[in-house]
């Protein structure tokens, strides 16, 4: 080919190039994998999990590994898989994450390892050298996914997608603590803000875990949060963008049987921890539908059913 036709090819933009102009939101499911949310509240369509296995029982010191006690791995296991029978019993789409060889034992919590946009996947950073890596093994599952990965938190940035929420489509809350730091809070809010989204950010209290153990979203006007721990700016926030705001009724349910520590399913629709029936009536009183499963002894652990879920993606 001489040069007058090579630059007449459709390799230097000639006839025949083809501009890829699409968003990339729209290239979901099509050139890329089924997967994006903006809100807490839509129908949950897909979640990825973590099976626990050998490595949840591998330390005979449950406080090394970051757990409260020591775990029957059996009845864990059993647990496990309620939880993710009672996603598929809804239609929901329950993906593994199958990491080689054995994890570390907190692999289960997936939600810290991962926080989806419209365009895809924020990649975590978890604070504790005890957890340090578990992201590699999600960036891979997101990968055979076919789910883009839109930022890695870099350098010395900490943050753990528990720590951020959706408010509403255009907004964003994400608490700065113990499992994220400000350089991972302005790593987060940086891509958020190139897509047109307005972060909040608030500071959380001292001794608590996850902005996600105060603070449930339900409906697109309704929260749930726990008293004493949501700081005001949160509430502010929330009010500001036309939330509701209940309080939970029972703060000993939400200590020690993780009361508040659910999944949203679809609006005014939850899966809950099993055990807390002062809660789950406070619930139904505000006409939440509440499938529960049982999950003390995953519980252990120190989390529960929302800590568990990496959620990937929800629809209207």
């Amino acid at each position: 080919m001489n040069q007058k036709k090579l630059y007449k090819a459709a390799a230097f933009g000639g006839e025949g190039w083809s501009p890829r102009t699409a968003h990339l939101s729209e290239e979901l499911g099509n050139v890329w994998g089924h997967c994006g949310i903006n809100t807490e509240w839509s129908r949950l369509k897909s979640v990825l999990l973590h099976r626990p296995g050998p490595e949840l029982v591998a330390s005979s010191d449950p406080n090394a590994v970051q757990m409260l006690e020591s775990i029957d791995l059996e009845r864990a296991q059993i647990q496990h898989d309620a939880i993710a029978q009672g996603y598929r019993d809804v239609g929901v789409s329950v993906h593994y994450v199958k990491p080689d060889g054995q994890p570390t034992p907190n692999q289960i919590f997936v939600a810290d390892l991962v926080f989806m946009t419209p365009e895809g996947a924020i990649l975590a950073r978890p604070a504790s050298t005890v957890r340090a890596g578990e992201e590699r093994w999600v960036a891979r599952r997101l990968a055979e996914l076919g789910i883009p990965i839109i930022r890695s938190v870099r350098g010395t940035g900490t943050f753990e997608g528990a720590d951020a929420m959706w408010l509403n489509p255009q907004t964003v809350i994400i608490g700065r603590g113990l499992r994220t730091n400000n350089e991972g809070v302005e790593q987060v809010a940086s891509t958020l803000t190139e897509m047109g989204v307005t972060v909040i950010e608030v500071d959380l209290p001292f001794g608590s875990m996850h902005l996600m153990g105060m603070l449930r979203i339900v409906d697109h006007d309704l929260a749930i949060a726990w008293p004493k721990r949501l700081v005001h700016r949160g509430v502010e926030a929330l009010k500001e963008c036309g939330f509701q705001i209940a309080f939970i009724p029972d703060e000993t349910e939400a200590e020690l049987n993780k009361a508040l520590n659910f999944v949203t399913l679809s609006p005014r629709q939850v899966l809950m921890v099993d055990g807390n029936p002062v809660t789950q009536a406070f619930y139904e009183s505000l006409g939440i539908t509440c499938h529960t499963v049982e999950v003390d002894e995953l519980g252990k652990a120190a989390g529960a059913i929302g800590c568990l879920t990496g959620v990937l993606e929800r629809g209207d």
